[in-house]
């Protein structure tokens, strides 16, 4: 299953810098089925958030770090499908830096990509409210120099919360807007009910024939 992210709500935050930057997903959020509307239309699609730990410095030299010491954080939304004009398709195909073969078209399990490193470009853009935020617009491969250089130990342990069977200690590390934007969802409400929901389709399950050099 695969998961996109944004802010989780909650607290003070310290925005990424506009930028490329080496970023580590130490998370992955299931986030089901939600209400969106582009051009007039509107639409039910299951999403999943992705929450990157961020490594570096910013133009200044400042290292990119909380007022803790910890890694920024950013995370970007996506629909759960390997369509060709899927944004979740277009960005794992350029993270790993090949397209999909038909066969793994077929099947995916985002839990692959956690724990992958990735270049991460990151753009100012405002939102329909009027806000700034910072976005994630591309995710790339690690260039081989940065590789052979070394890359930064991780600092945030590696998790996945999946609605079907909830790590519940993890959701109630979440901040509140994304803890309500859970509960919301058809597939939360029948989890607490009992009753079946009509879920979209999976993307499907795994592949095993990744060459050493694509990340996942």
């Amino acid at each position: 299953m695969s998961l996109t992210a944004r802010d989780s709500g909650g607290g003070s935050f310290t925005p990424v810098a506009p930028g490329m930057h080496l970023a580590r997903c130490y998370r992955i959020v299931d986030i089901g089925t939600q209400k969106t509307e582009y051009q007039g239309q509107i639409k039910h699609q299951q999403k999943v958030m992705m929450q990157f730990e961020v490594h570096g410095e910013d133009d200044s030299g400042k290292p990119l770090v909380t007022s803790k010491g910890e890694p920024l954080s950013i995370s970007k939304n996506f629909t759960l499908s390997l369509s060709e004009n899927a944004t979740l398709r277009k960005d794992l195909q350029a993270w790993r830096g090949r397209q999909f073969t038909p066969e793994e078209l077929r099947g995916f399990e985002l839990k692959n990509v956690l724990g992958a490193w990735c270049m991460l470009t990151v753009a100012k853009a405002i939102g329909n409210n009027g806000k700034e935020y910072t976005n994630i617009i591309s995710i790339n491969p690690v260039p081989v120099a940065i590789k052979k250089a070394g890359q930064p130990e991780g600092f945030n342990k590696l998790s996945m919360f999946v609605i079907d069977n909830p790590d519940m200690e993890l959701f109630e590390t979440f901040g509140s807007s994304l803890k309500e934007k859970i509960q919301a969802t058809p597939e939360w409400r029948a989890r607490n009910s009992g009753q079946p929901v009509i879920k979209p389709a999976p993307s499907g399950s795994g592949f095993d024939d990744m060459d050493d050099d694509i990340p996942f």
